[in-house]
């Protein structure tokens, strides 16, 4: 008998059986299933099992949330179950099966950018410590930077851009590559796509703005001039183009004879879709971005920015819930290529800090429940560091108030955070370390946005848990 034995024998049993379940998988804290009838899962007795921290139903998936030892829980299911688990991306492909055309492309969307962010929060990270070091005047009386004052430390910032510019300049190559991977179609060929769109034969994209068009370069063709631009940072561009290369590379195969595949599909493939990049869809990907991260920019700066703050500080973590908040990676990158940071991301790391100390606030109302204390201090612990499902999906909407409570203390730090123009490099760890990624001039603000999101949320708490508002029955 395993340690979950009998755990996952309930959880068998009141998620509707063998027969229901379609498919199975895990992720780091989460049984994820894919359910022939999701109606037929009993939530309130499966929250019931001693080791659930709670459940919730994300990308055609039914998932529930175990914790740490959840592999260990999932090795005792698949044995006493007989259930046959699947890799995450075959449960990630019958999940689909269960989706509406938009939780598709929203899945899809997700898929995407989810294996660029280690990169860009390391980026994030680069671009805020060179910032410290190079940008603000530390030394002296507030002469000199560090990087002026030390040989050293000089070295260390021309060094750390090397890295800088491989993330944020050659961004297009990681997400032709990503699309390539997601859609499975050849990687290399993705790769090359990318490098195509970020050539250093090309205008770097960031002084197309300052080049007369007579000096902007070109191929000649004789009947036609094609413009040598680069799409350096640029997100849309390489979204459209990668997309192309797929579907090409996927159309080419069903008509091309298996034999000489190798040599005729990559060529066919990957050629037009360069050509077509360059003469339409990066013009046309290049004035989409422009639009939406203008419109969000303008939004977030005009006299009625505290309000646009208001409403996504607010519905931030309901968006994570249905999987929406996937859209803003694909801005905040838009909004970094076009205007040299985002003042979108700060908003999203105070929901996730809100989010955390409400937790911390039930940890304070419940002290002493070391059953409850097991799962609420590991979630408010991952959530100040920038994970926030267990604290959302294993406390906050478990309880519901404190969930209101975050949203509101989110709010009001988004608005603080916009309302004093805070930017930051770039999208970072979504917590407190989140500070790292904010522009220099922005820190001492932001800290007091961070203050806000941590104490408005804990005290709220407090206060809905003793008049019980808000709670769930």
């Amino acid at each position: 008998m395993g340690k979950f034995s009998s755990e996952a024998k309930q959880l068998l049993e009141y998620i509707g059986g063998k027969e229901n379940i379609a498919a199975v998988t895990h992720c780091a804290t989460r049984m994820r299933f894919v359910l022939n009838d999701a109606k037929k899962a009993d939530v309130k007795k499966i929250e019931g099992i001693k080791a659930v921290k709670g459940t919730f139903t994300q990308a055609g998936q039914f998932q529930v949330i175990i914790g740490n030892e959840v592999s260990i829980f999932y090795n005792d299911f698949v044995e006493i179950t007989g259930v046959d688990g699947v890799s995450k991306e075959q449960a990630k492909i019958a999940a689909k099966s269960n989706m509406s055309f938009i939780q598709k492309l929203l899945a899809n969307l997700a898929e995407i950018f989810t294996p660029l962010i280690p990169a860009l929060v390391v980026g994030g990270l680069i671009l805020g410590f060179r910032n410290i070091i190079g940008d603000i005047k530390l030394l002296e009386g507030g002469t000199k930077t560090i990087v002026q004052q030390y040989q050293f430390w000089a070295g260390v910032h021309s060094f750390l851009w090397l890295i800088g510019e491989a993330i944020f300049f050659f961004l297009p190559v990681g997400i032709t590559w990503s699309i390539s991977k997601k859609m499975g179609t050849t990687q290399i060929l993705g790769i090359i796509l990318g490098i195509t769109l970020v050539s250093p034969q090309l205008l770097n994209a960031y002084a197309v703005a300052g080049t007369p068009v007579d000096k902007i370069p070109f191929w000649d063709f004789g009947f036609a001039k094609i413009q040598m631009i680069g799409y350096q940072a640029q997100v849309i561009p390489a979204m459209l183009a990668g997309f192309l290369l797929a579907m090409l590379e996927k159309s080419v195969r069903k008509i091309v004879p298996e034999y000489i595949s190798m040599i005729v599909v990559p060529f066919l493939a990957l050629v037009p879709t360069v050509l077509i990049a360059h003469t339409i869809l990066g013009p046309i990907g290049w004035a989409i971005g422009k639009f939406i991260s203008g419109v969000v920019y303008s939004s977030l700066t005009s006299s009625f920015g505290w309000l646009f703050a208001a409403i996504f500080g607010f519905t931030y973590a309901p968006l994570v819930i249905t999987g929406l908040h996937h859209m803003t990676n694909a801005i905040d990158l838009q909004l970094m290529a076009q205007f040299g940071g985002t003042n979108l991301w700060p908003m999203i790391a105070l929901s996730n800090i809100a989010q955390g100390s409400a937790v911390l606030a039930i940890i304070y109302l419940n002290r002493g429940d070391k059953e409850e204390e097991q799962v609420s201090i590991p979630a408010a612990i991952s959530c100040y560091l920038g994970v926030t499902e267990p604290a959302m999906f294993g406390i906050n909407l478990k309880y519901a108030f404190p969930f209101l409570a975050a949203m509101i203390g989110s709010a009001i730090a988004a608005v603080i955070s916009v309302g004093s123009g805070v930017m930051a490099n770039s999208i970072g760890v979504g917590g407190l370390p989140g500070i790292l990624s904010i522009k220099p001039q922005y820190m001492l603000i932001f800290a007091l946005a961070m203050l806000v999101a941590i104490v408005i949320p804990f005290i709220l708490t407090i206060i809905f848990a003793k008049k019980k508002i808000a709670q769930k029955k």
